[in-house]
């Protein structure tokens, strides 16, 4: 979800549809330009894609642990049209998606099945412990399953994934919008990547863009590019509202989004059948448990007394920046476990947080200062100010303000506005 818009859901919903004046047929020769533009940038928005995607993978916290797995196969399915229209056929049947087979699909899934088998292996992998612990927030709403493969096309799957522009986590929401659904930031903890949070947060936030849309493949849309894009793309598309009606007037990389999710969803539904399988993983959901913390905590007395592998705990805790587990008043902390691990930590911790708490004494002074994110605020550059003053000044880094603008450098200009969320100790 990488828009950055920060409107009130009421507003949106009421400019939805049927209330904008502007929408008017376009001409033939318009809509010909717009689809021969869009065929041009397929290959770019294509590239672009599967870049931000191979990008999101190679920084997987567990990468090195699930490499790929090849399917002993006595006859692995051929790159066929004939196949792929077949197995398409057939998961549209099953899916309210409109799983459309066409040369941009096919260009699609041929970059995971044809180029792209090692990453789709460890997806695979992922798969097996992140698709469960979905399927029971999309069943809870009565949403489509198949949105599980939209975190493939969103993070590749890691939950500490973020973007160029700061979309953080399996879902990738900008910190405004999360915000609006009680995913907290602080010093310690980022709740756009705490799996379970972020879950429940998109769940909502899918269900709002289909009471405004009522049509799954442009909530996809919406989702990437914001329901404004999705509303401008109908208008100029004369009202219509089928995605790939409105497709040539989407933004570059929505163009691309809805086919990836269409691939992907054929990559894993199907991906077995062409000799790839899930490599190895550390951990099942169903085999695993949360427990409540209650008193500060770091990974490293979890990994000493009760013997969990320390990078085993930060792919199930994600959302633990420091390793660290703290206490705030009027929030409750979990800690996901294998559920041995969970069961030994209810019957040792007592001595575990004695243990915890002589940690944190004795490195009382180079512990991070707990500071909570604050509202978004606009700051106007004035005259000699540099990046490092602004950052000073809100108690941020630069590379946060940079990350929050979209900067790619430290120059900065008077006047020029720059989005800041000051920290509040």
């Amino acid at each position: 979800m990488r828009t950055t818009t920060t409107l009130l859901f009421t507003f949106i919903f009421a400019a939805a549809f049927g209330q904008n004046s502007d929408t008017t047929a376009l001409s033939t020769d318009t809509t010909t330009t717009a689809l021969a533009a869009s065929t041009t940038l397929d290959s770019a928005a294509l590239w672009a894609l599967d870049d931000r995607l191979a990008k999101l993978d190679a920084e997987h916290v567990f990468r090195t642990a699930a490499q790929i797995k090849v399917i002993d196969t006595v006859h692995p399915l051929p790159l066929t049209d004939s196949i792929f229209e077949h197995y398409m056929a057939e998961l549209d049947q099953r899916t309210p998606f409109e799983m459309t087979y066409n040369p941009t699909v096919r260009k699609y899934i041929e970059r995971y099945l044809k180029h792209g088998t090692a990453r789709l292996s460890r997806m695979m992998a992922h798969g097996q412990y992140y698709f469960p612990m979905f399927e029971e927030h999309l069943d809870k709403y009565d949403m489509p399953l198949e949105l599980k493969y939209l975190a493939v096309v969103e993070s590749a799957l890691n939950p500490k994934a973020r973007s160029y522009v700061g979309a953080t986590g399996l879902w990738q929401f900008m910190y405004s919008t999360g915000k609006m659904y009680d995913l907290k930031v602080n010093s310690y903890v980022d709740d756009r990547n705490d799996p379970l949070k972020s879950t429940e947060a998109a769940c909502q936030y899918m269900l709002k863009m289909y009471d405004v849309f009522e049509d799954w493949n442009l909530v996809l849309a919406a989702y990437n590019s914001g329901p404004g894009n999705v509303r401008k793309a109908i208008r100029r598309s004369g009202g219509k509202t089928s995605y790939w009606e409105i497709r040539p007037f989407l933004p570059r990389e929505t163009s691309a989004y809805v086919p990836l999710f269409i691939a992907a969803t054929y990559a894993m539904e199907y991906g077995h059948l062409y000799g790839v399988g899930p490599a190895d993983i550390p951990a099942y959901y169903v085999a695993t448990d949360t427990v409540r913390v209650t008193n500060q905590l770091h990974f490293q007395q979890l990994e000493q007394q009760l013997g969990v592998a320390s990078d085993l705990l930060e792919f199930l805790n994600p959302q633990y920046r420091y390793k660290i587990i703290p206490v705030v008043d009027g929030t409750d902390y979990f800690i996901t476990l294998p559920k041995e691990s969970a069961v030994a930590f209810r019957a040792q911790q007592d001595s575990i947080y004695t243990i915890a708490a002589g940690y944190f004494e004795s490195r009382a002074s180079t512990m991070p200062e707990f500071t909570q994110m604050n509202e978004r605020t606009t700051h106007r550059v004035q005259s000699g100010e540099t990046l490092g003053h602004i950052a000073g000044k809100y108690g941020v880094g630069v590379s946060e303000i940079k990350r929050w603008n979209g900067l790619t450098s430290d120059m900065i200009r008077v006047g020029q506005r720059i989005v800041v969320y000051p920290r509040r100790i």
